[in-house]
């Protein structure tokens, strides 16, 4: 039974995934290979035959996708690597784009 003069009101709710964005670490002349597994494996959790298959795959083709996340996570990776490599000595380049 409705009340006269009552008003429904419809909330339509849009929820969106958070965009996604690529973590792409290039290749050096510098930073050691053990240095990237580590940081793969600390830093982005891949087990270690990940680690060394994506350390590989940047050192042979220049570049590598190393992960997918919303933007926060993929730029605290970043920053977080950057600043081991800094303190390590390495010019560690990462890099993120929207994917």
């Amino acid at each position: 039974m409705s009340v006269q003069g009552e008003i429904k009101e419809r909330t339509k709710i849009n929820i969106q995934e958070p965009r996604r964005y690529k973590v792409i670490m290039h290749n050096d002349d510098f930073t050691t290979m053990d240095f990237v597994v580590e940081i793969l494996i600390d830093v982005f959790h891949k087990d270690n035959a990940e680690a060394e298959r994506l350390m590989l795959l940047v050192h042979e083709s220049g570049k590598a996708t190393v992960g997918i996340y919303p933007y926060d996570i993929a730029v605290t990776k970043v920053q977080v690597s950057k600043e081991r490599a800094k303190q390590a000595g390495f010019p560690f380049r990462l890099t993120i784009e929207e994917g």
